[in-house]
């Protein structure tokens, strides 16, 4: 029984992972940094801006304490 390993070169390949993942980190934090503002917005609006989008202040609220990993 023989074991053939695949040698690859390395070249440019760990930086351009390592710029990979802060591209990936950074978008995470951007994408984090938006949905609390735009959920926090949700808190700034009146009673009656909120029935014009069609949720209520205890939605809002339901919505603000939601996991950025929620949607």
């Amino acid at each position: 029984m023989t074991i053939d390993t695949i040698f690859t070169e390395s070249g440019l390949e760990p930086r351009r992972s390592l710029r990979a993942i802060a591209y990936r980190g950074w978008l995470a934090l951007r994408a984090y940094c938006l949905k609390r503002r735009t959920r926090h917005a949700l808190l700034e609006l009146t009673d009656e801006e909120l029935s014009d989008i069609g949720i209520t202040r205890a939605e809002a609220h339901r919505e603000v304490r939601k996991s950025f990993y929620w949607d």
